[in-house]
């Protein structure tokens, strides 16, 4: 059965830092590039940050360029690979649910229909 499953979402202050987590199970997710997308009330889900399976090469979106940061690691005793984002400085327009997603291939693609796979969303709201 495969999960993607989130975490780490919650409330935050501007200029405040918040990290995500996702957990992808019941598959070769190591062989997976892996992505976060947001989707922000009244708008499309958008493409944040990428990673690939073999060099941990990334990719950002402008908006959250120097100051989101993905990474990656993986247990393969629990066959379970685990993807994080570090979110600093985070400003009123970072208020999204966020989604991790997991596509077949090496390549970090920014479009949502490129991704086989996605989690439930985590909720991130950045107020004073």
């Amino acid at each position: 059965q495969v999960q993607l499953v989130e975490s780490g979402g919650g409330l935050v202050q501007p200029g405040g830092s918040l990290r995500l987590s996702c957990a992808a199970s019941g598959r070769a997710f190591s062989n997976y590039a892996m992505a976060w997308f947001r989707q922000a009330p009244g708008k499309e889900r958008e493409f944040v940050a990428g990673i690939r399976p073999i060099g941990g090469s990334t990719a950002y979106a402008d908006p959250v360029k120097g100051r989101f940061t993905i990474t990656i690691s993986r247990d393969n005793a629990e066959n379970t690979v685990y993807l994080y984002l570090q979110m600093n400085s985070l400003k009123p327009e970072d208020t999204a649910v966020y989604y991790c997603a997991a596509r077949s291939g090496p390549l970090i693609k920014t479009g949502e229909y490129e991704y086989d796979y996605w989690g439930q969303g985590t909720q991130v709201t950045v107020s004073s």
